[in-house]
Parts: structure tokens; sequence; C-alpha cells
């Protein structure tokens, strides 16, 4: 982020002008980039949120107002229902509900046998539970204001879900979970919500964060632009929530520095089928054995070709 930077000049279907965003876990990091470039984009008012008030978050806003909209703070746990109908009514306050980036996340990385209950219900609750009150009250709102107008409105849902949820690491049993989740409640979104005009999209982000601190090589910026830059990420939030995109829903992409991928659903590998419509369990065991002979070894539901990108 760069204080002072003034909005750019955009085609109009690219153009945020008059809308209002709510981006949670914003007062730093992936979320941060996020509100600010929105707000580049012509945003008339973005609503960060964070666990707690402080100079990173002031200077947030700060960067928000630069860029020639208003800011308001939340802040709050995103897990709990108060937060979220705080942000919804503070969006409004300020002139609507139009773009909604779930961000907000936190981390507990242990191997599955050493992973504590506390561990892994704290990560579930903020990840999973704080997009869905979210998610689940701007669907409400966006659904009553499409009762009201008796035709479509313009939503825009952009979830943060991770690669974790596509290939399963194993020291991160609870993140890859809630991260698999959340790809899914995007997904039973984004049906819901084109009825009444509205898009649901996820995307799954690589960005160099306090919270990825541990994960990623220190970048030399003499080298050049940093690829895990989050103003990266923040130009396909900014995309996703456009007027351009209105036809892009129930998306999965995974971005960092100039790559943008497009992933696609699941396919079926194989399928077995009894010959007289019930499985004999011999049979089934040949069956299912003779295909296991032949196949690569490593192989299975994990996208692990995603992690090559």
């Amino acid at each position: 982020m760069t204080a002072g930077m003034g909005r750019e000049k955009l085609d109009a279907d690219l153009s945020l002008d008059g809308r209002v965003a709510v981006v949670t876990g914003s007062g730093s990091g992936l979320g941060a980039a996020e509100a600010v470039e929105l707000a580049r984009s012509g945003a008339a008012a973005v609503v960060i949120n964070d666990i707690r008030a402080g100079e990173a978050a002031d200077a947030v806003i700060a960067d928000i107002e630069a860029a020639g909209a208003k800011a308001a703070l939340v802040v709050g746990d995103v897990s709990e229902r108060e937060t979220a109908d705080a942000m919804v009514a503070e969006a409004l306050k300020l002139g609507g509900l139009h773009v909604v980036v779930n961000n907000a996340g936190i981390t507990r990385d242990k191997m599955l046998f050493n992973l504590s209950d506390e561990d892994f219900d704290a990560v579930v609750k903020v990840h999973l539970r704080g997009h869905f009150l979210l998610t689940r009250n701007a669907a409400a709102h966006w659904r009553e204001e499409s009762k009201k107008s008796g035709g479509p409105v313009y939503g825009r849902l952009i979830n943060t879900s991770s690669e974790a949820g596509l290939f399963g690491p194993p020291g991160q049993a609870n993140y890859g979970a809630a991260k698999a989740a959340i790809t899914a409640l995007t997904l039973s979104a984004s049906r819901v919500l084109e009825r009444i005009g509205c898009t649901a999209n996820a995307i799954a982000p690589r960005g160099r964060t306090g919270m990825t601190e541990a994960v990623f090589e220190p970048w030399d910026p003499s080298e050049g632009p940093d690829p895990l830059s989050p103003d990266r990420v923040a130009d396909l939030v900014s995309y996703l929530a456009s007027p351009a995109a209105a036809d892009v829903t129930g998306q999965l992409f995974v971005v960092y520095g100039g790559m943008v991928a497009l992933v696609e659903a699941p396919v079926v590998e194989k399928r077995f089928d009894a010959e007289g419509g019930v499985w004999d369990r011999r049979e089934f065991a040949d069956a299912i054995s003779g295909h296991w002979s032949g196949r690569p070894e490593g192989k299975s539901f994990s996208a692990a070709e995603i992690m090559k990108l």
C-alpha cells in the first residue's frame, strides 16, 4: 500500500463507483491490501475489520481515505455473530452493502496426532464460522433488497479458501478442513445468490503476510517486484467485485504474482458397476484391487498438481 495514492481512472465495467465494501481481517496483511485496492477502484466506502484497534488499522483507514473513499473500522472477532451484524450495519450507514470479502483467519499448525481440541476448534471457528456468519448476513440483506425492488441487486461475495483445502497438508488438518469447507460454502452461496443477480467466488491466495511469514522465504527487493505481494491478490479481488465479473460465479481461483489459475472441479477417475445391480463382496474387492494394481503410486483425491503452479 502507498499512502496518499488516489484512485485510478477505470473503465466503467471495472469501477466500483458508489459501492460499499466490507473486508474482514483487514487491519493488516492481505485484507488491508484488498480493502485499499477496493477504494482505489472507486468504492465509495470500505468497512474494515480487525480483532483489535491500533496503529496498523489506523494506517489502513488513512490509505482508504487517501484513495478517496470513506472508511470505518469494526473491531471484533469474526466468529461472533455480533461482529457480523455490526459490519453489515456499518456498511448500511455508509450507503449500502455491495461487496463482501471474507478474509480473516488464523493458523494453529500441528501434526494431526499433536493437534488439540482447542487448536482445531479455534481455526474452524474463525475461518468457517466467520465466513458463514457474514456470508449469511450479506445474503439475507441482498435477498431482502431484491424482494423490495422486484429484481436483481448488486452483490459480490469473495471468500478466502486455500490450496490447503485441496491437497491436505499433513501439518494443517484443521486449516485444510476449514478451507475445504469454505469452498463448499461458497459454491452453495453461489447457487442461491445467482437467482437475485449476485455472485459468489472463492480465492486461494499465496501472499506474504504476517500469518505466512514462516511459510515463504524472505524476498530481496533488489530482485524486482515481490511475486507474493498481497497487492497481486487484491487485483483479482477488485475484478471479482466489479461489474465486469457479473457472469463469474461459483468459481475457485488460485492467485499469486502474475498468475491466476481457474480450478476445475474434481473428475471421476473410474466407475465400478456391479453386473447384477448389487456387488458381491469378493467381486467388488477384485474389481477395486485390479484397478489399484496399475494405478500411479501416490495418486489420491488430493489436488497435488496445484502445488506445481
